[in-house]
């Protein structure tokens, strides 16, 4: 196993008079949660498409584990793992049918009631597909991607349409599989999402990365100049700092200590996102 799950150097695709991928580049290192995030439109899909090996490029160089996606055979193919934001519906068949079924198709597949307990789905293996929920129909896709003991997890919005409390679980259960050794590749339009999964984040515009670093530091979040918060006789003060705690430090002599209303904050993910996006669809 390399240092580099994923390399990607000039990589360009057009559609016609569209420019769908403009010369982007990309690594992504072997164990780790690495998230694509960018606008409807952006090149997001194309480039994820071109590294499962499913469209062809125009130019540019492309290692997924090592080899060409144009020239992966299925001894490859069967490394990777890949969870689609839409799936193939076999309502009639339970839980335990389709893992078991999906594991014929691997050389080496995981054990396929562990891989259902993993993904915690234990009390509906005996469940028909089509009276699973939707949080339970995703975890399903999740075991059906991983049987066969993938080294890299394409996820493609994996948590669309989840209430706060299956996506939280459903998180824990990302991260459980990182643990174990996969390196996923998570495509997201929850900027809390990428912030609470991914290692590093690469922001994707007009089909080329605009940003690549982790959640705390995108596009130099961490230094970015922050807003300094309180309450002074009960009216509300806002100053920006580039050194907020030499200024906190400052209003907390004046104050004699606590001062009211206190807040430090710096740029969300999110406003950090939309101003390398320029807040634009690009579609």
């Amino acid at each position: 196993m390399t240092s580099t799950a994923i390399r990607v150097a000039g990589l360009h695709k057009r559609y016609g008079e569209k420019q769908a991928v403009a010369g982007l580049d990309l690594e992504v290192r072997t164990g780790e949660i690495f998230s694509v995030l960018g606008p409807n439109g952006a090149g997001k899909t194309t480039t994820v498409e071109i590294l499962e090996g499913f469209r062809k490029r125009d130019s540019g160089e492309v290692q997924v584990l090592g080899t060409d996606p144009q020239r992966g055979d299925r001894h490859w193919r069967a490394r990777l793992g890949i969870v689609l934001q839409s799936s193939e519906d076999r309502p009639e068949l339970t839980v335990r049918e389709q893992v078991h079924h999906a594991a014929k198709f691997y050389p080496r597949p995981r054990d396929p009631d562990e891989v259902i307990a993993v993904v915690g789905l234990e009390e509906k293996a005996a469940t028909r597909s089509r009276q699973l929920s939707g949080g339970q129909r995703r975890r399903l896709d999740v075991a059906l991607g991983v049987i066969g003991s993938p080294e890299l997890l394409f996820l493609d919005e994996p948590t669309t349409g989840f209430d706060p409390e299956a996506r939280r679980s459903f998180w824990e259960l990302i991260r459980s599989l990182r643990d174990s050794g996969t390196t996923i590749l998570l495509t997201t339009h929850y900027l809390d999402e990428a912030e609470a999964l991914a290692d590093r984040c690469a922001v994707v515009s007009s089909g080329r990365v605009v940003a690549l670093d982790t959640p705390k530091n995108l596009g130099g979040r961490a230094t970015r100049v922050a807003r300094v918060r309180w309450l002074e006789d009960g009216v509300p003060h806002e100053v920006e700092s580039e050194s907020p705690t030499a200024y906190v430090t400052e209003l907390a002599a004046r104050f004699d200590g606590e001062i009211p209303g206190l807040q430090v904050l710096r740029p969300t993910l999110e406003d950090v996102y939309l101003s390398l996006i320029g807040s634009k669809d690009e579609r």
